[in-house]
């Protein structure tokens, strides 16, 4: 992404504001990459703060944009969205099809070290360091006020971003997230693949072993509903409360009841989440 260029795919007018689905060459990935940003009505008058959005396990950046109803509210607070995708795409990009917890879909928002996979999926630096380039660059952004959230591996995503770069990010917010994916069912296979079997690697992409180890984040919000299938197995965030109590780090855990893992259960919250993080942004 020497050049820092983009292609627009697609734009269209959302409450006063534009939604744009867009693609650009990452060098990180070794691929076109598409992500899909919400630009709000008050961007045509001063730049806006920067929210990211990580989605989880199987999606792209279209899930959220077709089932998140996040534009009403961020075009009434003055936020841009980012949505990047969840892994590199294309032919060419080694895959699992067997396996829809690892390979196209699932890059878990880390830089592969073990070949093949370390030529394209290097999600982390795409998300963190060239995105963040052409955001600034091609749309009217404030990129000295920026947050993130996402959910279930998107929510790990966030988690970990946040608590290692904490002068970055305002705010943290995720819904459903993998708290631990080093131990949990869905996501130490994965681990195991990308990043070898020395599981003394894995901590850096673990929010737990990330607070653990040291890492601390001004306070955190996470929405979890209790009819959430993969809550028992690849949730589990009560670990999550435990290592924010032991470190320190002011947690607001919901359990919000009856809720599953779904786009219904997020799109119940995105408000309260958009809420929080403006206040924090300042928006």
């Amino acid at each position: 992404m020497a050049d820092n260029t983009l292609k627009v795919v697609s734009t269209a007018k959302a409450h006063g504001g534009m939604q744009g689905v867009y693609t650009t060459y990452s060098d990180a990935c070794a691929c076109e990459m598409t992500f899909a940003v919400f630009v709000p009505p008050q961007a045509l008058e001063r730049p806006c703060p920067v929210l990211w959005y990580l989605s989880g396990l199987t999606c792209t950046h279209q899930n959220v944009m077709d089932k998140g109803e996040y534009r009403k509210r961020a075009a009434e607070l003055g936020l841009i969205v980012v949505c990047p995708d969840t892994s590199p795409r294309g032919d060419q990009v080694p895959d699992d099809a067997t396996n829809w917890q690892f390979g196209k879909g699932a890059g878990f928002y880390l830089d592969a070290t073990e070949e093949p996979w370390n030529v394209n999926y290097n999600m982390k630096t795409h998300i963190l360091e060239e995105l963040p380039v052409l955001i600034g660059k091609h749309f009217p952004a404030d990129m000295s006020r920026q947050s993130v959230f996402g959910h279930s591996m998107g929510g790990h995503g966030a988690l970990t971003f946040a608590l290692a770069n904490p002068d970055r990010f305002k705010s943290c917010s995720a819904f459903a997230p993998i708290v631990q994916p080093s131990s949990a069912d869905w996501s130490k296979g994965a681990f195991a693949r990308y990043l070898g079997k020395d599981q003394a690697a894995w901590r850096a992409h673990d929010a737990v072993a990330l607070i653990e180890d040291g890492a601390t984040f001004p306070e955190l919000l996470v929405d979890q509903g209790t009819a959430d299938g993969f809550l028992e197995d690849g949730l589990r965030p009560w670990l999550l409360e435990d290592a924010c109590k032991a470190a320190g780090i002011p947690l607001t855990l919901r359990m919000q009841e009856g809720y599953d893992h779904s786009y219904y259960f997020i799109s119940t919250f995105m408000d309260d989440h958009l809420d929080w993080h403006a206040q924090r942004l300042g928006a």
